[in-house]
């Protein structure tokens, strides 16, 4: 025991109080570089054009981040030990101050490893609005434990990251300054004090320069080639920190109103039977079923994939394949957000999300319309169904905000034999109650299924273990179990009399981590399928291979119906001819839009890059410079323009004009 406490003191350095602060800092700079190598090699099939050489400019990039967030975190520990000059010569003050200073960083190097696998998730590192997420569930506890048992190699990494810093930091010790003469002692602390203060301000503002803002999330761009690299330069506790009481919108005027309307509106009226068109000829209002499944890329299914591995990809979803055949498909949409709580105002609002989720943003309680307050006020019956815990992801929330009529989840299914234990209640029976509850439900009715089985942690009842064909990715087997589960609904729901005087729509809330190459790019990042089924309607047959966007299923639906009156859209009619398609996405603090074979990103003031998706699908040859994108530049600065300024002036329903 002496041996080993003489070792223990030998290996530790005293050194001048104030060089302490700076090796500290040096150490966690040390911490938050590997761990932003561990990210990108924990990551690097979804960088595949990201070089060893590549990362000598990132990582240099990444320091001028780290920096800023450990000027961040550190702040109250600067304070308190800079500036307490008698108050350090107390060794308990000094063990508080090691406390909050051991507290904030391990908070810091937690949040970067939890990164290492929540970005195959999101697509992102995490921001400050997980927190409005997470307070929407009753399970999160549950939910931080299963992922520490299937992600145990992130829990050692954040081990032995915490063993480096506590290590680190205890090997050397601070000498305090012996305090002779007290003026003298406190002008030095003074000067050390300003000097800090001076770095600190520089750090957080990425410069000395007067025209330097503090730095934030989109300035990572500069130090790669694509928008999506931008998340190994910076880190998650710079993200969280930068994205705290952020606005989501802003009030941009880059056209005067008039010329505004005309480059794009969001105000439309139902034109369909005006237009001369059959289709929602008959007396008898369709009923309206809409199904946003969880995480169903659109990758999984194989009709929609029918050029993937040379013609021979056989997809996980044979029921929604089988139902393609009869259906209008869209194989080539995608989602206007990249998480569950994007989905429900994209589907059912034409709301996409821009700059950060509508529902955890300060205009959430906006007044909108959706197919629900619409259809509703022309009497059909509402409801939203999702198996989960009232309240979870604040699905409850908006429903009401959308004017459901009623919401049904976990608890009115009443059942918790059949909850699967993490999430709620398993697809196949939270489905077949679902069949069960259209059926009790008044004509015309509008409703809409969020489903949740195909859901970390990945697992499918125990009755159908085994039955489904697994993949390279664990998700692929629960894919194959909510197919199945869509399967018995519509055996049960097509012997309702209600079945044949439905129109059916099916669409996922997001994509997710790709298994194939064509899928790893910004623009497949958001690929999801579309489909429209009527069973008595043979017309409504066959495959469009333009531009959709879940925005676009609210117009097309009422258009469909040949709903005539004004409201309130960012998306288009599909079934519109003359309509221009395209597709608005935003990532990385830059919106991307694609019109026609061309994805262009747009930086909030000019656009920044130009890809031909036809040709160079995976995105690598910026052809901005060789050709004349006006045209598409003005599209997204008026969509963004009108977004924002009716977002913040609460002008989301025609009523509002």
């Amino acid at each position: 025991m002496c041996c080993l406490s003489t070792m223990s003191v030998l290996s530790r350095f005293k050194v001048n109080e104030y060089v302490v602060v700076v090796y500290r800092f040096a150490l966690l700079m040390l911490i938050y570089s590997l761990l932003r190598v561990c990210f990108w090699l924990m990551n690097a099939d979804l960088f595949p054009d990201v070089t060893w050489g590549d990362m000598q400019m990132i990582m240099v990039g990444g320091m001028r981040f780290d920096v800023s967030a450990l000027i961040y975190l550190n702040i109250l520990f600067f304070v308190m030990y800079l500036l307490s000059f008698r108050a350090k010569q107390n060794r308990v003050y000094r063990k508080i101050v090691d406390a909050v200073f051991f507290s904030l960083n391990g908070f810091g190097i937690l949040l970067n490893c939890i990164d290492l696998v929540y970005y195959r998730f999101i697509l992102k590192r995490t921001t400050f609005n997980v927190i409005d997420i997470l307070g929407n569930e009753s399970n999160w506890c549950s939910l931080i434990a299963q992922m520490a048992v299937d992600y145990w190699y992130v829990v050692v990494v954040f081990a032995v990251a915490m063993a480096l810093f506590i290590v680190g930091t205890r090997r050397v010790e601070p000498v305090l300054t012996p305090i002779k003469n007290n003026v003298a002692y406190a002008a030095i602390g003074v000067v050390v004090v300003a000097l800090i203060a001076t770095l600190s301000v520089a750090g957080i503002r990425g410069g000395f320069r007067h025209s330097t803002r503090p730095i934030t999330l989109s300035n990572a761009a500069a130090y790669v080639s694509s928008p999506e690299e931008s998340w190994i330069v910076l880190n998650t506790p710079f993200c969280v920190i930068r994205t705290i009481g952020k606005k989501s919108f802003v009030r941009y005027e880059f056209f005067e109103q008039e010329e505004l309307e005309q480059v794009f509106t969001p105000c439309r009226e139902g034109r369909w039977q005006t237009s001369g068109d059959s289709r929602a000829a008959s007396d008898e209002r369709k009923n309206v079923v809409i199904f946003i499944l969880e995480s169903f890329s659109r990758e999984f299914l194989g009709r929609f994939n029918k050029d993937l591995e040379g013609g021979g990809y056989r997809g996980y979803t044979p029921f929604l394949d089988s139902l393609a055949e009869h259906s209008m498909i869209y194989t080539n949409a995608y989602a206007n957000g990249r998480k569950s709580i994007d989905a429900m105002p994209s589907v059912l609002a034409s709301i996409p999300s821009l700059t950060m989720p509508y529902v955890v943003s300060e205009y959430s309680n906006n007044r909108i319309n959706s197919i629900a307050s619409l259809l509703g006020e022309e009497g059909y019956q509402t409801a939203f169904f999702h198996g989960a815990p009232n309240g979870s992801m604040g699905f409850d929330a908006f429903a009401r905000i959308a004017s459901f009529g009623s919401y049904v989840g976990r608890d009115e299914y009443g059942n918790d034999e059949d909850f699967d234990g993490m999430w709620g209640i398993w697809d196949d029976k939270f489905m077949s109650f679902y069949a069960d509850e259209l059926s009790k439900m008044k004509e015309p009715f509008c409703t809409a299924l969020f489903s949740l089985s195909s859901h970390h942690p990945y697992k499918v009842p125990e009755r159908y273990e085994g039955k489904f064909r697994k993949g390279v990715l664990p998700l692929e087997e629960c894919i194959g179990y909510t197919d199945h589960s869509l399967r018995l609904f519509f055996e049960k729901a097509k012997r309702e009399e209600w079945f044949d005087n439905t129109l059916f729509v099916i669409t996922a809330d997001h994509s997710i981590t790709p298994e194939h190459d064509e899928y790893k790019n910004n623009a497949m990042a958001f690929a999801v399928p579309i489909m429209f089924y009527c069973h008595s309607d043979s017309t409504l047959v066959g495959e469009d291979v333009r531009l959709a966007q879940q925005a676009d299923i609210m117009p097309s639906v009422l258009s469909y119906l040949g709903y005539e009156k004004p409201y309130v859209a960012f998306g288009v009619d599909l079934f519109d001819e003359k309509e221009e398609r395209f597709v608005v996405n935003y990532l990385n603090g830059v919106y991307q839009i694609m019109v026609g074979d061309v994805m262009a990103y747009f930086d909030g003031e000019r656009l920044t890059g130009v890809f031909d998706r036809k040709r160079d699908p995976m995105l690598l040859n910026d052809i901005k410079d060789a050709g004349d994108y006006g045209h598409i530049e003005n599209k997204i600065k008026a969509y963004i323009q009108q977004y924002d300024s009716r977002m913040i002036d609460n002008r989301l329903t025609a009523s509002k004009e």
